[in-house]
């Protein structure tokens, strides 16, 4: 998961970069990179594991000075810097691909390198410019790129003529085009542009490549009307004030609690979520159901970020512990509807949050999930990468004593086997009861059509 923005005015852009990233910082725990080009390409790139994007970059901003530049939120080192036969450029990704190894192999045999290494591992980035300098243009690299890879990446370039974009050819992750006064903006997130007084240009379609400068934006190859964006997007990754094709995120999460209460016979004394990214969904439960909606559990937001995002499982653990606040006088004796976005790998939900509600002597804990369960890990962008670390997997792997591919029975949720995976999920996280969304529902929540969406982590199917 990344986040990478963009931004080129007939001005010093350095500010406006600079908040850019800082409102993309929900999309990455590791590394804050940016690339400013003025009388030349100066790059920073920072570890922002144990800071903010903000307290980084904040000395280094107030020194640069360039009209065009871009960065990037990040689990890899952003951004790239490449020589070129076709010039010096910079280079930010968002994505992932799954044959990653076969390619670099392939570029080994013909006398290519590597240097710029993630966790010991080849950086993604790097890999994407190796394949875009292959052929004679950058807009031919790219369309080269999109033909050689299995999986997605949407992409930023910078060099001394301005800022190419491109969203990947699925439309998994998107790219968003603004403009302000003499200033344009490429962005993952609208989250920024309020402030920033920004307003919506277009969508990039997938697969559509753009050139930006002073002058304003060409297009340089026709995008795919066929998208298939990232359903998740809504149900958690997307920062509430964002839009994706101009659906509204906030909006969709209290879409997902509207349906999760319809047909609910709990009668609770309040509704919760789980902080940040549950709290919508919870609203929308509330609102359906008409119950008070209550904080026994706060987030310490100063220290804390989103516990799904580090690679170590330690660390994931320590800042899920440490994040959630519970309030004993509002849990006390009270019959609790906790709202969550989803159900991941489970060990936090069950160690941090469900614990800390019994501890402080609730009375019930019933769990409603805005997704259906998953079951895939995403295999076009970094999050889980092994179907042992989902928790619907454990479930079905405990109650068939042996691993099974066989899982459409445990995909519908009308099915006996689909009952008893959510009740050996409900044991295991020691809830009173677990509810989860039903994927139609999730869908109409969204509001877009079916066949628009990527659901691969529901189903296994694109």
């Amino acid at each position: 998961m990344s986040g990478i923005f963009g931004a080129i005015s007939k001005k010093n852009c350095v500010e406006d970069l600079f908040y850019l990233g800082d409102y993309h910082s929900h999309l990455g725990t590791q590394f804050g990179g940016i690339a400013v080009y003025g009388k030349e390409m100066v790059r920073r790139i920072h570890n922002i594991s144990y800071s903010q994007f903000k307290s980084k970059l904040f000395d280094d901003c107030k020194t640069l000075k360039g009209n065009k530049g871009i960065g990037a939120i990040s689990y890899e080192e952003q951004p790239v810097y490449v020589k070129s036969k076709f010039g010096n450029f910079c280079i930010v990704t968002d994505g992932w691909i799954d044959n990653w190894k076969e390619l670099a192999r392939e570029l080994f045999s013909k006398g290519f390198s590597f240097s710029e290494m993630s966790n010991s591992k080849i950086n993604i980035c790097e890999l994407v410019s190796k394949l875009i300098i292959q052929k004679s243009s950058l807009v031919e690299g790219i369309e080269y790129l999109y033909s050689r890879i299995d999986g997605s990446v949407s992409l930023i370039i910078l060099n001394d003529e301005g800022i190419y974009a491109s969203r990947d050819k699925l439309g998994i992750s998107p790219l968003v085009i603004g403009r302000k006064e003499n200033t344009w903006t490429v962005v993952t997130e609208t989250t920024s542009f309020p402030n920033l007084g920004f307003e919506v240009v277009k969508y990039l379609l997938p697969g559509e490549v753009v050139f930006i400068d002073a002058k304003g934006l060409k297009e340089k190859q026709r995008g795919r009307k066929c998208t298939k964006i990232c359903a998740f997007l809504w149900i958690y990754t997307g920062f509430p004030a964002s839009s994706y094709e101009g659906v509204n995120v906030e909006m969709v999460r209290e879409h997902c609690g509207q349906f999760l209460a319809r047909g609910d016979n709990i009668k609770p004394d309040m509704v919760s979520g789980v902080p940040d990214s549950g709290v919508a969904h919870a609203l929308g439960y509330a609102m359906q159901k008409k119950v008070a909606y209550r904080r026994p559990l706060v987030k310490y937001t100063p220290g804390y970020g989103r516990s799904y995002l580090p690679a170590s499982q330690d660390v994931r653990d320590l800042v899920a512990r440490m994040k959630l606040i519970p309030i004993r006088p509002i849990i006390e004796g009270r019959k609790i509807v906790l709202c969550e976005d989803s159900i991941v790998r489970g060990t936090q939900l069950k160690n941090f949050t469900i614990q800390k509600l019994w501890e402080n002597k609730a009375k019930e804990i019933h769990l409603r999930v805005a997704s259906p369960p998953l079951m895939f890990p995403c295999k076009f962008n970094f999050s889980t990468r092994t179907k042992k670390e989902l928790a619907a997997r454990r479930a079905m792997r405990d109650l068939e004593k042996k691993n099974t591919e066989n899982i459409s029975e445990y995909i519908d949720d009308t099915s006996a086997k689909y009952k008893r995976m959510v009740s050996w999920i409900t044991k295991d996280l020691g809830a009173t009861s677990l509810k989860y969304q039903k994927l139609d529902d999730m869908v109409k929540a969204i509001g877009l059509p079916k066949e628009k969406l990527c659901l691969y982590c529901w189903t296994g199917r694109l």
